[in-house]
């Protein structure tokens, strides 16, 4: 006799072995992969006045500041370019030119001599202004060339006092240039104010931002960005997308950056051949207040404009970053000797500004794209999300109309042997 348990048994089964014909597999990474060039850091430290501050653990800022660089110096790995930038350690007058201008390399990004830049650091004393913005553009030109991890840690216990060259301005400007290099800010003993700049610069760069009230925090944190700089990571691309597929810059494999202005559209060219897959996916970092209720939009169309597939995403409030992806299997059953198929991918965003937020540069996007062999026949995934596997569906209706038919003449006879009885 079929029980209810051992048909809701086989259900469950059927609902398994579908979800097994259609998951969607991870999509992988490229397999092409480059040298890459030495990790540089370059330790950004501020040297104005208020560093003689004395209240972190007992001591002044300046204190604790020069014992957490010996600290970092002492842990930073050997493969790691370090440098150290100042701001405000200079000039002591009321000149705000002069002091806007503060800002010096105490020791070059290049290989560590530790002796010599605990010695640099040791000879440091609290002076002059906070020209954060100046500083922010001179450490990035430190950091020019090669194709390594990029790095700026900036430690400062105050906000810029060099406006109207806002900092944060500045790390847009930096991000735009599409280097891969990425802003981490660290405030002493902060105040609203200063913790709302600091959270601006390192966000539009993909930064993070941290409080510090004592010296093992202070330490702590620097090391661990000095090491995370030393992992392996992949650097994406600068690339320019376009407002027209037709003029759209040609991908392969790999993760590519871009900016996108606020309710733009913009279009990239990926080549598929019969028989191979196109995964892409797409995050778009809202680095600025922004209005609630937005989405992305991922679509792969054709050079004709025909949609695909695509992908959306939505948000409300406030989401640091909304992504979305798509798969777009190009049939195995087209001629192989075929050419490959120009497939258009648009982003488009639906993000609005807030009021007397700055629109440019466009917020900041990554892209990754990866063209890969298709899956087998029997498992492939179509551009609807089911695949070719509709005979999965079809397994699963055809049981269940099956079933369906045997519980109606098991229950009719159960009745009829009840009324028997």
């Amino acid at each position: 006799m079929i029980t209810r348990q051992r048909l809701a048994a086989g259900v469950c089964a059927l609902l398994a072995a579908l979800a097994a014909g259609i998951a969607v597999p991870a999509g992988a990474v490229a397999d092409e992969t480059t040298a890459q060039d030495a990790p540089k850091v370059d330790l950004v430290l501020d040297v104005s006045g208020s560093m003689r501050t004395r209240d972190i653990d007992g001591g002044s800022r300046m204190t604790a500041a020069k014992q957490a660089f010996d600290e970092v110096v002492d842990a930073t790995p050997q493969e790691v370019q370090l440098g150290i930038r100042t701001l405000g350690a200079n000039y002591p007058g009321n000149d705000r030119n002069t002091g806007c201008k503060d800002t010096a390399q105490l020791y070059p990004v290049g290989p560590l001599n530790r002796t010599q830049a605990k010695t640099a650091v040791a000879t440091l004393q609290p002076t002059g202004w906070t020209p954060i913005g100046p500083a922010l553009l001179k450490a990035a030109d430190d950091l020019t060339g090669g194709n390594g991890t990029r790095r700026i840690v900036l430690i400062t216990d105050g906000e810029d006092t060099c406006a109207p060259l806002d900092p944060c301005e500045v790390a847009r400007q930096i991000a735009a240039k599409g280097i891969g290099l990425t802003i981490d800010t660290l405030g002493l003993v902060p105040d609203a104010k200063m913790t709302k700049q600091l959270s601006c610069i390192a966000e539009a760069t993909g930064g993070t931002y941290t409080s510090v009230q004592h010296k093992t925090e202070l330490s702590g944190k620097v090391n661990q960005l000095v090491d995370r700089t030393a992992d392996k990571v992949v650097t994406p691309v600068a690339v320019n997308g376009t407002d027209q597929c037709a003029t759209a810059p040609a991908l392969k494999s790999g993760l590519y950056t871009d900016r996108e202005e606020f309710g733009q559209h913009r279009f990239y060219r990926v080549d598929v051949k019969p028989g191979q897959e196109l995964r892409a996916s797409v995050s778009v970092l809202d680095d600025r207040p922004v209005n609630p209720d937005y989405g992305v939009t991922l679509r792969a169309v054709t050079l004709h404009g025909r949609e695909i597939v695509r992908g959306e995403a939505t948000g409300a409030g406030r989401t640091d970053v909304l992504s979305t992806g798509l798969r777009y299997p190009k049939p195995t059953r087209d001629d192989e000797r075929a050419p490959a198929e120009t497939v258009c991918l648009q982003v488009a965003d639906s993000f609005s500004p807030a009021a007397g937020v700055k629109t440019t540069p466009g917020l900041p996007l990554e892209l990754t794209v990866d063209v890969v062999d298709g899956p087998d026949k029997a498992s492939d995934v179509a551009s609807f999300g089911l695949g070719r596997g509709w005979w999965l569906l079809g397994a699963l209706v055809l049981t269940g109309f099956l079933a369906g038919l045997v519980w109606g003449w098991v229950s009719r006879w159960r009745v009829a042997v009840w009324r028997t009885n």
